[in-house]
């Protein structure tokens, strides 16, 4: 059975229970890293993907002539497992502050520091959960490994690398701030429930998040 088709037939044998995984992030998957999830509303992403997103209306984002990205985080803050040691969440930090840097530093200069005319990114690896039909919630932890598919023949899941990000926009001369945005993507499959996760598994999700925020920032600026 083709990897399509056994998704579809999970996702249908599961509505009456607890219905196939959301692209948005729900309200329950929220973490609690952004002071205010009330303004959030979906959205598109540059790249078409659906977010929460929420951008003061009376942002002028040419304003800014720099840029600083605080060391992004995990929050809360993991406990490593066998499955996702703390060298792959190390990978992970550090990989989404480079791609967040390289997207960045392509239309504005990275600064040291907040300031006057300083755009503040502050980013997170946030958790999420997924609860399927017959599985139970893998614990709540930064990458939540999801089912994708059933193999009722052999009894092997193939399961999902999926994460999640929650990043503030904030005025770096009064710390007011100005946008927030809620998503989550999904990385490489794993082929089985033992396979150990690694950093790159996800590193097409990240890029993804990166390129979106620069994307958007040169729709706002010739908007």
């Amino acid at each position: 059975m083709k990897l399509a088709s056994m998704m579809s037939t999970l996702c249908l044998a599961s509505l009456g229970m607890v219905g196939c995984s959301s692209n948005i992030t729900q309200p329950d998957e929220y973490s609690g890293f952004l002071s205010d999830y009330s303004q959030l509303k979906e959205a598109k992403s540059p790249s078409g993907v659906e977010v929460m997103r929420w951008v003061d209306p009376k942002l002028d984002v040419k304003r800014y002539t720099a840029a600083y990205i605080e060391p992004t985080q995990f929050y809360p803050k993991p406990q490593p497992t066998v499955k996702i040691p703390q060298n792959t969440l190390n990978g992970i930090n550090a990989y989404y502050d480079q791609a967040l840097k390289r997207e960045v530093s392509k239309s504005l200069p990275l600064a040291n520091g907040p300031g006057p005319g300083v755009l503040v990114i502050r980013a997170a690896i946030t958790a999420v959960s997924s609860k399927t039909e017959g599985l139970k919630p893998y614990e709540i932890i930064p990458v939540a490994l999801v089912a994708a598919a059933v193999s009722t023949a052999s009894g092997i899941r193939d399961q999902e690398t999926t994460l999640g990000t929650e990043a503030q926009f904030i005025d770096g001369g009064n710390n007011k701030v100005i946008a927030q945005v809620v998503r989550k993507g999904t990385g490489k499959e794993l082929e089985n429930s033992s396979q150990v996760m690694q950093a790159s598994d996800v590193k097409n999700v990240i890029d993804g998040w990166a390129s979106d925020l620069h994307q958007s920032y040169l729709k706002l600026k010739g908007r």
